[in-house]
């Protein structure tokens, strides 16, 4: 039995996020059939995390067994015809037996991309968040950096927890907590850097973190934004982080501009 990684990337767009859902079109789903038409198994891929509804990938690592004997060059070559052009597998190698996408990460970077100028191109608009209003950016740059450090983010993760969507946390110290075992869900999390820079009509988040909460980062983003529209101060966001309340920060950012950069192990 072969332990594969695989690192694809993916146009979230017309999905209804990573993982298996009934009735739905989903990366995971999308990804086990393309597998299973390749090697007559029935696999499901575990992913490094869910990504939501219209949430894109750049490099989403994934980890399944296998006793299919197909070199792992040619897996790669033979599932990208198998799958929709909106899903690419950049790479598939052979990983230690023990080693999972999800309990072995150690850290995440989130990009997020919003377009500032007027008129949005086309071709851009499922990619970014276009707003084009008024914004205090240096404000917003400052309201990031107060993030960095080992927090607990529960003003800032969903209001339905992730033990009720089966999802096993990633503690900040990188120790994952499994559901069932009785191991308790932890909202603290490491964050090592969360900046904004000007790209053009671009204005992009990059934050990197040891995990990341259901809805974290976007939820951050939305937090930033009061403050660059001055609804708050850049001080507010260590008070909503000691609320330790989700009625203390911002609305949910748009799915569609927040982009999984890269896993690491």
């Amino acid at each position: 039995m072969r332990n594969l990684k695989l690192t694809l990337s993916y146009d979230g767009s017309d999905f209804a996020g990573w993982q298996v859902q009934p009735g739905a079109l989903t990366i995971q789903g999308t990804l086990a059939s393309a597998i299973g038409r390749l090697t007559g198994e029935k696999v499901l891929p575990q992913g490094s995390g869910r990504t939501d509804a219209g949430v894109h990938a750049l490099a989403q690592v994934a980890t399944f067994c296998t006793e299919s004997s197909v070199p792992t060059a040619n897996f790669v070559k033979a599932l990208n015809d198998l799958l929709p052009a909106s899903v690419r597998v950049l790479d598939v190698e052979e990983a230690a037996h023990d080693f999972h996408a999800r309990h072995s990460a150690r850290g995440k970077t989130y990009r997020y991309r919003i377009y500032r100028a007027a008129i949005c191109p086309p071709f851009l608009a499922r990619y970014v968040w276009h707003y084009p209003y008024p914004l205090d950016e240096p404000a917003m740059i400052g309201a990031a950096e107060e993030v960095v450090g080992e927090h607990d983010f529960t003003s800032f993760a969903a209001v339905d927890p992730e033990r009720s969507a089966g999802v096993s946390p990633v503690f900040a110290d990188g120790a994952n907590a499994r559901e069932g075992d009785g191991s308790p869900v932890s909202h603290i999390r490491r964050i090592f850097s969360s900046s904004w820079e000007r790209q053009s009509d671009e204005l992009i988040y990059t934050v990197k973190g040891s995990g990341f909460l259901h809805h974290m980062v976007r939820n951050l983003l939305g937090t930033f934004f009061l403050v660059g529209k001055g609804t708050l101060r850049v001080d507010d966001v260590s008070r909503i982080l000691a609320a330790r309340n989700r009625s203390a920060a911002g609305s949910t950012a748009p799915a569609n501009g927040l982009y999984l950069v890269k896993v690491e192990y």
